[in-house]
């Protein structure tokens, strides 16, 4: 440390040091604009899900022979923690949930094993399954979520409208995708009297093999001329309810029309696995997720602009609501960050004001904003977003990053006073404090190291603390040793009257004389002293076991989530007569914005903490929307009341 001098290097160079604070300033102003904004860090969700169906089958048999062979299978694979199925008559789901340690760059590949491993045991699998289907994309988070109905659309309709909305959102820049949720699958249905059809001689399965018979693909082969080869093809695939109406269906000898012996119409699957409401209306769904690392405040403003069109091109009488926005609530973290910062910036400013004095705490004021516009740039530049991990770093390190700027400025301040000239005493803080200062940053950040390196989900989820904590330490002792010299040197007031031929006598002073009493009675008693200090770590020990722990803060959102879930085998309409029930508890009142009902599976994830729940017809959940905190802690109160007298 005593070979190269920044400090003096700093003084030396001014109009350099001028230069490099008005870029860095600029910088990080740009850095700070254009930094990605998000709720939560995203992080790898190590859970996949597995599904299949076997038509007619009962709980029992799928449990044995479709989940049982597939989990056996699945416990081949590398980094595996658990596996859960659920199965009922017809279906079965199987999550597959890895270790918290397993590495996120390995998720993807494990998941590849997934399908791979299934695939080898699908021929041993019963005749008639469908699938097994995958979703690996389980912790996508929807950052706006709209809900579209209409008194009087059919719902094929109503999903026309929500494609043409969702090939318009795609166009939106740093769109990752678009999901239409809750659509209705339409159904041709063939209705017929066994009496009639008794009375004719004709039995169900001739219909059955008709049916399949004209709508069968067959091959026709192809014909050759010198230039091309042409292929032929046998025309009768159904191209809608008329074709279906007007296949021959032969018995004893006579050909019948299908029409005329049984009924052919269009209707939806009945019952429906799933079904979405919104305000006590039928509805569907739209779900925007983007990219990560994108600034979803301006794309939240670039959804609102899209939305808008949308909206005012739509035909009348149908009505889009938007129940999830992400936009808006990243928006308030960062104004609630701004907040915080403006508050502690107003809080260190005072204390340095009071304790060095206005000159000597302007110094130090300064340094805040410049130590974050640097903190800024590093961030964009290596791709780190704004969100609460991040935020909450700044503010924790917002309280650090002051001490070396102090340190370094107090000392030239002293030895201004012991008569040095401004040059030597805005160097000497290198001289004497730098490695100091250095050793005790880098023990400082240290103590997040555990944060930033722990093989987890919470390492990855929170370790933005350790980095942005370190990296503002470590950019405060550079501010310190280059910038606040320079800024000391311009500044500072000049204190040659104060100038003291006895260095030692500015330490001749009450506070002084205590303070070196008080570390040589530590020195004297120095095991004690020891003794003690262990004696607290060791109560501090035991005290952070009796702390409750948690990966999530309490929410602060001001959703409510209000589930129902029925006795198994419960039919999915009881499920919905239930729904429709708890939403008249709701109907106006005014802490509630929007209530939105989810049918025979949970709500898609909005948030990040939100883990959906799986498909069950004797499922059906209600997230209501309310104003704010204190109102969705009304409307709960409410509801228990109300759950509580039997409502």
């Amino acid at each position: 440390m005593q070979r190269f001098n920044l400090s003096a290097w700093a003084i030396t160079h001014q109009p350099l040091v001028l230069f490099m604070i008005i870029v860095l300033a600029g910088a990080g102003i740009y850095s700070y604009l254009n930094l990605g904004r998000a709720e939560d860090p995203s992080f790898t969700i190590k859970t996949m899900v597995v599904n299949a169906a076997w038509p007619g089958a009962t709980a029992a048999e799928m449990e044995e022979q479709v989940a049982d062979p597939i989990e056996k299978k699945l416990q081949e694979l590398p980094w595996l923690d658990r596996i859960e199925s659920y199965s009922r008559p017809g279906v079965t789901f199987i999550r597959v949930n890895l270790r918290d340690s397993t590495p996120p760059s390995e998720v993807r590949d494990l998941w590849y094993e997934v399908r791979k491993k299934v695939a080898d045991i699908r021929g041993s699998l019963p005749a008639g399954i469908l699938g097994p289907g995958y979703n690996d994309e389980f912790g996508d988070v929807y950052a706006a979520l709209y809900m579209l109905s209409a008194e009087g659309m059919s719902p094929a309709d109503l999903e026309d409208v929500a494609e043409d909305i969702r090939q318009r959102l795609l166009k939106v820049a740093d769109v990752n995708k678009v999901d239409v949720i809750g659509a209705q699958a339409e159904r041709i249905y063939i209705e017929f009297s066994h009496a009639k059809l008794a009375t004719l001689g004709i039995t169900p399965a001739q219909i059955f093999a008709s049916v399949a018979r004209q709508n069968e693909i067959v091959p026709g082969g192809s014909v050759d001329t010198t230039a091309d080869r042409i292929g032929i093809r046998v025309s009768g695939a159904f191209k809608g309810i008329d074709a279906i109406a007007a296949v021959p269906v032969e018995a004893g000898g006579r050909t019948f029309r299908l029409g005329d012996i049984a009924e052919v119409r269009l209707g939806y699957e009945d019952p429906s696995p799933f079904m979405l409401r919104e305000g006590g209306h039928a509805a569907i769904g739209v779900g925007v997720s983007i990219e990560d690392g994108e600034n979803i405040i301006t794309l939240g403003g670039a959804f609102d602009a899209a939305m808008a069109a949308i909206v005012a091109e739509l035909p009348v009488g149908i009505e889009v609501v938007q129940v999830a926005d992400q936009p808006h609530i990243v928006d308030e973290s960062v104004s609630e960050f701004f907040q915080v910062f403006i508050e502690a910036l107003v809080i260190v400013l005072v204390v340095s004001f009071l304790s060095l004095g206005l000159r000597t705490g302007l110094v130090v004021a300064l340094s805040v904003p410049l130590v974050l516009a640097i903190v800024f740039v590093v961030m964009y530049a290596s791709g780190m977003v704004l969100h609460r991990i991040t935020l909450g770093a700044l503010i924790i390190a917002l309280g650090l990053l002051v001490d070396d700027a102090i340190i370094a400025i107090e000392m030239m301040v002293v030895k201004m006073e012991q008569g040095w000239d401004r040059a030597a005493a805005a160097s000497y803080a290198w001289t004497s404090t730098a490695f100091p200062m250095l050793t005790g940053t880098l023990v400082t950040g240290a103590g997040f190291l555990p944060v930033g390196f722990a093989k987890s989900s919470s390492g990855e989820y929170a370790g933005g603390i350790f980095w942005v904590v370190g990296l503002a330490l470590i950019v405060s002792w550079l501010v310190a040793v280059i910038f606040t010299p320079y800024l000391g040197f311009k500044l500072l007031p000049d204190f040659a009257r104060r100038a003291r031929h006895d260095p030692a006598a500015i330490y001749d002073t009450r506070t002084y004389r205590w303070l070196r009493a008080m570390v040589a009675a530590c020195v004297r008693w120095r095991v004690t002293v020891v003794a003690l200090t262990f004696a607290m770590l060791g109560v501090s020990i035991w005290a952070f076991g009796m702390v409750q722990q948690q990966f999530f803060p309490t929410s602060t959102r001001p959703e409510l989530f209000l589930e129902m879930r029925m006795p198994e085998g419960t039919a999915i309409g009881a499920s919905l007569a239930t729904a429709e029930a708890a939403e008249k508890l709701l109907a106006g009142d005014p802490d509630i914005v929007t209530h939105t009902t989810y049918v025979g599976q949970g709500s898609p994830r909005f948030w990040l903490g939100l883990n959906p729940a799986l498909p069950n017809p004797n499922f059906s959940q209600i997230v209501i929307l309310t104003r704010d905190i204190e109102g969705r802690e009304r409307v709960k109160a409410r509801l228990d009341r109300a759950i509580a007298d039997g409502a």
